[in-house]
């Protein structure tokens, strides 16, 4: 109003903070008495340093196997090459929030926390009122609002949503994501449903808007038919140099089948384990195997935790596994994908080879013991069948290791994927029909962004909200029942809520537990349905807390 630029972004320019992971980069290379480990972390390293500095504007993977470095990799690659070819930003896209954080603490240590905005629903700057932000937050408030920052972490959800949205709120963005370098790690998240729009729109990224985008993960998925469907001449370039030796090389773990155990079996294997990491496939599973733990160092990671219980328990089972002391972890798939936690030995229920390799990635991570030392078992338990979304993976797992002898190899991988695309089927890429809508329209509507917004929602999610007035959730639940109610509120409200399912909430209502609140959320009123150990329970009306 007063004529002067508003105070946004504006941080260093490119070719400087390329300057300084560059400095770093070397002081990598050049340490003296490189472990076998290092050597290959250096060899990853150096690929991103040159493909980045000399490589066209494109289509990228890098493939490397957990341990392999690829985080500071493949942002030294982003930066060279966004000062090789002049482009204005890197994103860098992550499939969950649980990981941001410390992605985005890593880039903020490094270049500045002036020069990376975190852009995600809890971030700090996003959980205070307005007249309290400082200065920075204040710049990183008004930066978020069209990612006018150097480096932006951001969830996946945000990305592609924001694409496909038709509110100016969500596409004020969208202009500074042309001329990007998109990183896209743990690509092989990219959901199944939404896979060809998801993919339809990197491919315009690279070939209209001047971008170009990196499928990074340990598990690298089989998109060249999609991008060949989409843009014929978009051809993935793989920056690793020799991705089988470096799977090779950097293997610390041994893959086992255990085969079918019963659950009661199973359980006293796992308590003979000073420490260990179990991913099962249910909550009602991870909160069965948990009650028959020791209770010593035993936890139990789910989505019925509140994010603040999770993160206090993360923060314990790091700080017991590097005092070793007893730790042993059940937990659902949340704990897979960037958690960095290092167990000796780990076991994963039946799934996808894609699970599989991302549980491995949480055993001898540092590679302190032997690959034949560290064991990953993956195991069925009796009367425990497989959910109906993962059995097209694990049919597909299953079709692999009958013809494969070692199965954490590209090559495995690869035959993983393709055969998972067999099973479901052509359409299976595009469940909703977006696409096809912007082709045909729908009922009559030729250009239908509206409708289209409604349908592409990554998290497709019936759960209902109960708020937990547990720790700093006490006063919080209070101002929601004022009615002074702000988004900053329900955004700290984020970290003390657990999202539960039609009967679990059903079965709370009916037991008198909830407060029941206009929006179809919740506040929950008896304190006892709720544990800081295995979260929120289901069955409330026997009191045995059984959790699905």
């Amino acid at each position: 109003m007063d004529g002067k630029a508003a105070p946004r972004g504006s941080g260093t320019d490119i070719a400087a903070l390329r300057d300084i992971v560059s400095a770093q980069a070397q002081r990598y290379l050049s340490a003296e008495s490189p472990s076998p480990v290092s050597v290959q972390r250096n060899a990853v390293l150096r690929a991103c340093l040159e493909k980045g500095a000399h490589g066209p504007q494109g289509l990228y993977t890098l493939t490397v196997p957990t341990g392999g470095g690829k985080t500071f990799a493949s942002l030294a690659f982003a930066l060279e090459h966004a000062a090789a070819q002049k482009m204005k930003r890197v994103i860098y896209v992550i499939p969950y929030m649980s990981i941001i954080d410390q992605t985005a603490a890593v880039f903020s240590g490094l270049l500045g926390a002036e020069n990376v905005l975190a852009d995600f629903s809890n971030a700090e700057y996003k959980t205070v009122e307005q007249d309290d932000l400082t200065p920075a937050q204040y710049r990183q408030m008004l930066a978020s609002e069209n990612w006018d920052a150097p480096v932006v972490v951001t969830t996946a959800v945000q990305f592609f949503e924001s694409l496909y949205a038709n509110r100016s709120s969500r596409c004020r963005k969208l202009h500074n994501i042309a001329d990007s370098v998109i990183i896209f790690d743990e690509a092989q998240t990219l959901p199944g449903d939404y896979l060809a729009p998801c993919v339809s729109s990197i491919a315009q990224l690279i070939q209209h808007y001047h971008s170009t985008a990196v499928l990074c993960t340990a598990t690298q998925p089989a998109l060249e038919p999609l991008f060949r469907r989409f843009a014929p001449e978009l051809h993935p370039q793989e920056i690793t140099p020799d991705a089988a030796r470096l799977y090779e090389v950097l293997r610390r773990t041994t893959l086992q089948d255990l085969g079918t155990l019963p659950q009661e079996e199973f359980a006293a294997r796992l308590a003979n384990h000073p420490q260990a990491l179990c991913v099962v496939n249910r909550r009602k599973t991870a909160q069965q195997l948990y009650a028959a733990l020791p209770a010593e160092g035993s936890y139990c990671l789910t989505t019925l935790l509140c994010a603040a219980d999770r993160r206090r328990q993360l923060d314990d089972i790091r700080q017991r596994l590097k005092e070793g002391l007893p730790c042993r972890v059940v937990s659902t798939s949340l704990i897979e994908a960037g958690v960095d936690v290092d167990f000796p030995v780990a076991y994963r229920e039946q799934c996808g080879l894609d699970s599989l390799l991302q549980t491995a990635g949480r055993c001898n991570r540092e590679g302190r013991r032997s690959a034949e030392e560290s064991i990953v078992y993956r195991f069925r338990l009796d009367e425990c069948s497989t959910p109906q979304m993962l059995r097209q993976n694990v049919s597909a797992l299953d079709y692999i290791a009958r013809h494969q002898d070692t199965l954490d190899t590209p090559r495995a991988i690869q035959l993983y994927f393709n055969e998972l695309s067999e099973l479901r089927g052509p359409d299976a890429v595009d469940k909703h029909g977006i696409l096809d809508a912007f082709l045909r329209g729908i009922r009559g509507c030729q250009l239908p962004f509206a409708q289209v917004a409604e349908e592409f929602r990554l998290i497709e999610n019936a759960a209902r909200t109960v708020y937990l007035p547990v720790g700093e959730g006490a006063a919080l639940c209070e101002q929601l029942r004022s009615g002074h109610v702000t988004r900053t509120l329900l955004r700290k409200l984020g970290v003390y809520s657990v999202s539960c399912y039609k009967d679990q909430f059903d079965k709370l209502d009916a037991a008198g537990a909830l407060e029941l609140r206009p929006d179809g959320s919740a506040i929950l009123t008896d304190t006892s349905c709720y544990s800081e150990k295995t979260g929120l329970a289901m069955d409330v009306e026997t009191g045995i807390g059984l959790y699905f």
